[in-house]
């Protein structure tokens, strides 16, 4: 079986965000709940969870964003 970037969902207190979904994403994110509920016995009832794992997942693995987000400001007030 393919392994997921994901793993269990934890259970927060979430803060409150409205944004729309293309259909197509939502199809994705409704199929890709289904293959992690398999893979990890803990089914997602509902697959809009999934976006700030996914979210924090990227946000944790893009090299370029730890690289800039390290890097002292250039110019800022004070200089």
């Amino acid at each position: 079986m393919t392994k997921l970037k994901l793993g269990p969902i934890m259970e927060e207190k979430p803060v409150k965000a409205t944004l729309e979904l293309p259909a197509s994403l939502h199809r994705d994110l409704t199929a890709y709940a289904e293959v992690l509920g398999r893979q990890t016995g803990q089914p997602v009832r509902d697959p809009v969870q999934l976006i700030v794992p996914m979210l924090e997942r990227f946000i944790a693995t893009d090299r370029g964003f730890a690289k800039a987000r390290r890097a002292k400001p250039v110019g800022g007030p004070g200089s």
